[in-house]
């Protein structure tokens, strides 16, 4: 299992399996955000495997699907509203982890420069320097 630190509440990462929920929970983690659509990839599993170990192991989730290269303003302030809800940290995931932390990026803006996201996402490995610099999710 991989992640990324984002901030002392969120970390992203890539695809989570159902084998690596213990270790996600292991790792002090207390709430999972999924913005990866169901059937994106032949080889993801549903979010309601992903759900159903994860409750068992009594970390709380939500599914939050947001199509990659379409996240809109509402799915930033989403996100936002789901991270203020759910007990931290959160772990976030989608494909590779971008869709997360351009999530948090967007809404950032309100309390951070753009130089800080900037540097807060190339310390977790994520360049959003193109999609901040244009204005425009990735």
């Amino acid at each position: 299992m991989q992640y990324a630190n984002v901030t002392q509440q969120l970390s992203v990462s890539p695809q989570v399996l159902v084998e690596e929920l213990k270790a996600i929970q292991a790792a002090g983690f207390k709430s999972i955000i999924c913005n990866r659509p169901d059937g994106e990839g032949v080889d993801q599993p549903n979010f309601a495997e992903i759900e159903a170990k994860a409750l068992s192991l009594g970390l709380s989730c939500i599914y939050q699907p947001v199509v990659s290269g379409k996240i809109t303003h509402q799915d930033a302030l989403t996100f936002e509203a789901n991270l203020q809800k759910l007990e931290a940290p959160v772990l976030a995931y989608c494909r590779t982890g971008t869709r997360c932390i351009t999530l948090w990026a967007m809404t950032a803006t309100k309390t951070l420069s753009y130089e800080a996201i900037l540097s807060i996402s190339q310390k977790a490995g994520y360049d959003l320097s193109e999609t901040l610099l244009q204005g425009k999710p990735a």
